[in-house]
């Protein structure tokens, strides 16, 4: 408990042990806002413009691995009172922490600092974790989350509803973009600054916008044809910043490949198929090191 950086925002100073070496530090934190980064209207999904969302989407996720999406059907109240909960969580007094920090990564559902390899790590993040399940059964998953704040449970469930139907309806659209067939992504679901063009950019937060990134496993799905964008979150010395992350990723056991449909003669595989597993664990081992975390999974010519 006493390692949670929330109980000690106050502090004037940082520990040696939150410091990065020069080398290694973001650099220029401050960088300039991108105003170019997509914003995809998603009003008329059902529409007759859906062809062209999809096209939006694959372009966005080709050209940045990054893009924001407004008018998701997500309620502007639903968006901000989640927002309220979490951070009332990290509020909480530290009894009530302490019922949910827990240091063993296999725990399901744990409040921890920093990430999974605090007790190995040269340096660490300034940052307290919440992490927990929402799919596949949000029911059974609900059991494990916080009983504090009492309307956490609630709320959270709420959002997690509503987010996962936003995530299969954008994983519908990339589908239909890249020409695979209905419902290909179906058996899978269960300071942000993005990296192009060797530079760091800014992501602008959008209100009431949602930003999403295309991560490592449709960049291999669509062999290369969308990119996974290497991104970070920075601290500052002003203000405090919370992040809510949802997460769309394979069960643990299926199978990860280029789509079959994707491969032409003039277009071989570039990645072999691997359980999902497998990445996970080389992924935390390489602690998302973008240079080398895909390189035993790629195929030679």
């Amino acid at each position: 408990m006493e390692i949670l950086v929330s109980s000690r925002c106050n502090l004037q100073s940082l520990s040696e042990k939150y410091i990065f070496p020069e080398e290694i530090r973001p650099g220029k934190v401050a960088v300039a806002l991108c105003e170019s980064i997509p914003v995809i209207d998603l009003g008329d999904i059902a529409g007759q413009n859906r062809a062209n969302i999809a096209q939006e989407i694959l372009k966005a996720s080709q050209e940045f691995g990054f893009f924001q999406v407004i008018n998701h059907g997500v309620s502007k109240e639903l968006m901000n009172d989640t927002m309220s909960v979490f951070k009332e969580v990290f509020e909480m007094p530290a009894e009530d922490l302490a019922d949910i920090y827990s240091e063993d990564p296999d725990r399901s559902c744990r409040l921890f600092t920093s990430s999974n390899s605090y007790a190995s790590e040269d340096v660490h993040n300034w940052r307290d974790f919440l992490r927990h399940p929402c799919h596949p059964d949000l029911d059974a998953c609900i059991q494990q989350w916080p009983e504090k704040p009492t309307r956490y449970r609630q709320v959270v469930g709420n959002y997690s509803t509503e987010a996962m139907k936003l995530a299969s309806g954008i994983l519908e659209l990339i589908s239909e973009g890249l020409g695979l067939e209905s419902g290909y992504f179906g058996g899978d679901v269960c300071g942000l600054q993005v990296f192009k063009d060797g530079e760091w950019i800014g992501v602008g937060p959008v209100p009431n916008a949602f930003v999403i990134n295309i991560g490592y496993q449709l960049q291999i799905i669509s062999n290369n044809k969308l990119k996974g964008a290497e991104h970070r979150a920075v601290t500052n010395s002003k203000d405090a910043r919370t992040s809510a992350a949802f997460f769309v990723s394979p069960r643990r056991e299926s199978i990860v490949e280029p789509a079959r449909e994707l491969i032409k003669e003039d277009n071989r595989p570039l990645y072999r198929a691997f359980e999902f597993t497998e990445f996970f664990s080389n992924y935390m081992n390489e602690k998302g090191n973008v240079e080398v975390v895909l390189e035993p999974f790629k195929l030679r010519a």
